[in-house]
């Protein structure tokens, strides 16, 4: 729909911004903390850009009260922070460490007294150490209750304040990463213990929620799930089969089981037929039909276009961690879907599609299909930002691609989506995961690199006075 005027945002929406704590706080093994196992895993050769790690991050544990008196300064309603499970339970589960509470409860009552919501992600990636060494952490069923006992501890601590969690942040990406493609922990390339140890996370999650439903029973609560909407290459009608494909096995394989409690049926079969579907034990599914969440936390940052891939076609290609331009090789699955560059889209350095539109379609695709409210967890821009004279950093490109974004919101609220928050990653500059200090992302530059820690001074950008602008104005002022 093309409209003459569109509506406006909510009075309450939350205009937030976005962070992991392996990504910012650094103090990764003070105060009690144990080893997660991102600690140990960036610490092997050739795993990182240039051997990054998040030892010391962005400092964001020994500066969180300057972090947020910038975020208050740019008027921010919302800040969605993860909290580190080795932080609160060093082994994973048994004795918690109170200092780990402690920090976030600080955390949590700098921010309410600033007039920002916390909003918490309870996990980020980084599963402890030692539950990966006792018994392969998301490979067993153990640690349904672990986690859950986990989040527990959070719902009592935290729950008389946070009133908006996301349970499992991207669920499909550190399982992918971690068990299909090998670049995150554990490092492993098995399709079957993929989908077995996601299996498991399903499971983990539905028991979350179960548990938030007693212990804060006026908050909401969902997971935060990485959509990246599929389009066909054309209108052939093999490209048509390759993108109902993809969407299934890569989107609704998902998010139908965090809303509905089932698997997409024919995405099952197939998975059926080549072994990979995973083990579903008596009582399974009523679990999961039991712990379905109250909106969906959208990650986007693209679309993907998709073709017709042959029996002997592409398999696995190469992902750009390195910010080298048009280094992404096609992917896909013989016999079931290719990726394709979209020539109608610009890309990032990253080789992402910038497709602000792709966030609308999201949007109406997840309401249609499931009624619920949703939360865009993250949205954002990484690139090669410069800092120049007087300390003055122009990202007019973050700029534009974040207006746009912002824009789509605002056709998708006016085509009848019910959107409760729009969140940026990031807030400050922070560690990319696999890509170093290189990828920024921030509207706060870090003075931080590869190659030694300088003075890790914030420096607001160009886009930290836009930003502000859009929140003072509730987004009329596109």
């Amino acid at each position: 729909m093309i409209y003459d005027k569109l509506s406006k945002f909510p009075e309450n929406f939350l205009w937030g911004s976005a962070s992991a704590a392996y990504q910012v706080e650094g103090a990764w093994d003070e105060d009690g903390k144990g080893p997660s196992v991102w600690d140990i895993y960036t610490k092997i050769p050739g795993t990182t850009y240039m051997g990054t790690n998040g030892d010391v991050a962005v400092d964001h544990y020994h500066r969180y009260k300057e972090d947020v008196a910038l975020m208050k300064e740019m008027g921010l309603k919302a800040y969605r922070f993860s909290i580190a499970w080795s932080r609160i339970y060093p082994n994973g589960k048994g004795e918690v460490n109170q200092e780990g509470l402690k920090f976030y409860d600080n955390l949590i009552n700098e921010l309410i007294a600033n007039n920002i919501e916390p909003v918490v992600t309870i996990y980020h990636w980084d599963v402890p150490q030692a539950l990966m060494d006792a018994y392969g952490a998301w490979e067993s069923r153990e640690i349904i209750n672990d986690f859950n006992e986990y989040c527990i501890t959070l719902f009592k601590a935290f729950g008389d304040r946070v009133k908006h969690w996301v349970t499992l942040n991207e669920q499909n990406v550190f399982i992918g990463l971690g068990y299909g493609s090998a670049l995150h922990p554990p490092g492993v390339k098995d399709q079957k213990r993929l989908y077995e140890a996601n299996h498991i996370a399903f499971l983990a999650n539905a028991k979350a929620i179960q548990s938030f439903r007693k212990y804060v029973p006026n908050g909401k609560i969902g997971p935060s799930f990485a959509y990246s909407p599929a389009y066909p290459a054309s209108c052939k009608p093999e490209d048509i089969l390759a993108f109902e494909n993809y969407e299934e096995l890569n989107n609704y394989w998902w998010m139908d089981v965090y809303v509905r409690g089932e698997y997409p049926a024919i995405a099952f079969k197939y998975l059926q037929s080549k072994g990979l579907a995973p083990t579903i034990k008596d009582g399974d599914i009523e679990l999961l039909k039991a712990g379905t969440p109250d909106f969906m936390g959208v990650n986007y940052y693209r679309t993907t276009t998709v073709e017709a891939n042959p029996l002997d076609g592409v398999g696995e290609g190469k992902m750009n961690t390195s910010g080298k331009k048009g280094s992404t090789q096609d992917s896909g699955i013989p016999g079931v879907f290719k990726t394709k560059r979209n020539e109608h889209l610009e890309a990032t350095n990253w080789d992402w599609e910038i497709d602000p539109e792709g966030l609308r379609v999201a949007l109406r695709r997840i309401s249609n299909r499931y009624g619920l409210p949703v939360l865009i967890t993250e949205n954002g821009l990484g690139e090669f930002d410069k800092l120049e004279e007087n300390d003055v950093v122009n990202d007019d490109y973050r700029i534009d691609y974040l207006e746009a974004h912002v824009k789509a919101c605002k056709e998708a609220i006016t085509d009848g989506v019910n959107l409760i928050g729009y969140c940026t990653w990031s807030f400050t500059d922070l560690l990319s995961w696999l890509n170093g200090y290189q990828k920024r992302y921030g509207f706060v530059y870090v003075n931080k690199d590869e190659t030694g820690d300088k003075d890790l001074r914030r420096i607001k950008k160009k886009s930290y006075y836009w930003y502000k602008d859009i929140i003072a104005t509730n987004g009329d002022d596109l």
